[in-house]
């Protein structure tokens, strides 16, 4: 996986995630499988056995998180280009087939949520749109053929 660009603000959310899981949430869990164990027979002890369970996912949740974080590259709304889009910019554009007009900010792939309008870098839509700057016409490929945004501004 090649480096993910994200905000200061993701960044120290994430890590705030992962801290939590490796001290508190590790901690609980721990317990949780020890009081599980003094039960008896662990062949035929559910809560033991969800314990584990939960302590897996705990793990496996521990590990994507500190990957993001290897791969993350912090990027600062101050090295933003004024009037060009890059990662963190506002961009309204008017799609010229339907003649639709959009908000969006270009965010990175762990701060995406679409509900919000906030697209990532990396999809066909921010892939497209990174880089242009207000009054140019930019082309997305896309599963039902080309479609042509013009960008109307950039905040």
């Amino acid at each position: 996986m090649g480096e993910e660009q994200i905000s200061q603000k993701t960044f120290d959310e994430i890590s705030a995630q992962l801290k939590f899981l490796k001290t508190v949430k590790r901690r609980e869990i721990a317990n949780a499988v020890n009081e599980a164990r003094e039960h008896g027979d662990l062949k035929e002890n559910s809560g033991y056995h969800e314990a584990r369970k939960d302590q897996s996912l705990n793990e496996a949740k521990i590990r994507e998180l500190e990957k993001k974080i290897d791969s993350a590259k912090v990027v600062e709304e101050a090295t933003r280009t004024k009037g060009v889009v890059s990662l963190r910019s506002q961009v309204k554009f008017k799609n010229l087939e339907t003649d639709e007009i959009k908000v969006y900010t270009l965010v990175s792939e762990l701060e995406s949520d679409i509900l919000e309008n906030k697209v990532s870098a990396s999809t066909p839509v921010g892939d497209a749109l990174l880089g242009a700057k207000v009054g140019e016409t930019v082309e997305v490929i896309a599963p039902l053929g080309i479609m042509k945004f013009k960008i109307l501004e950039i905040t």
